[in-house]
């Protein structure tokens, strides 16, 4: 699985659970944002750049 911000690969544990989260946009279903990309931006900037 990739961010959908920066496009690169996202980790996952043991019991292939994404490390990061997802952010669900109004236009569009959710997406995955990695945990470097969370802590870089902002929740706004994340959705504007989505």
């Amino acid at each position: 699985m990739k961010c959908d911000v920066c496009g690169k690969k996202v980790e996952t544990t043991f019991l292939a659970k994404v490390v990061g989260s997802y952010i669900k946009n109004k236009k569009s279903k959710r997406k995955l944002v990695c945990n470097k990309c969370q802590q870089k931006y902002s929740k706004e900037q994340l959705l504007k750049k989505l």
